[in-house]
């Protein structure tokens, strides 16, 4: 089977008693980013220790799902089986508005690649894997 192939399915996350609660949010069409209760920082990806100041207080925090392009690149040529019917797409650092370099790697969907631009407004929307895993993204946010 090639890359090529469109009857691959795309890859599905396998979430692990860490990313549990940000999948589980997501599958409901909720961001919720990890918070330390600590120093009140935004932690992502998750993880069992803050990386700032050590504490174990880890909770999920529903956030507004609103971002901006921090940097992107445009596949043109994936490798990755699944991905093909996709191409051209879009593959974002997306920064949260919740806190400075609150980051994540998603797709910006709904617009063209070419159209994507650094600091473009975004809002969160999600791609339906399976009836477990929805898949956050991005799409231009038009203010409303």
């Amino acid at each position: 089977m090639s890359a090529g192939d469109a009857s691959v399915s795309k890859p599905v996350p396998v979430p692990d008693e860490i990313t549990a609660p940000f999948w589980e949010a997501a599958n409901r069409g909720v961001l919720a980013i990890q918070h330390c209760g600590a120093c009140e920082r935004y932690i992502h990806p998750p993880a069992a220790i803050c990386p700032h100041c050590q504490a174990t207080d880890m909770r999920f925090r529903e956030v507004s799902g609103r971002a901006r392009v921090y940097t992107h690149t445009i596949v043109r040529d994936n490798v990755t089986q699944g991905f093909a019917p996709d191409e051209p797409y879009v593959i974002g650092i997306i920064e949260l508005v919740e806190q400075e370099r609150l980051v994540l790697v998603a797709n910006v969907v709904g617009v063209k690649p070419e159209d994507v631009s650094v600091g473009m407004p975004l809002r969160v929307t999600f791609e339906r894997l399976n009836d477990e895993i929805a898949l956050p993204q991005f799409t231009p946010d038009g203010g409303d």
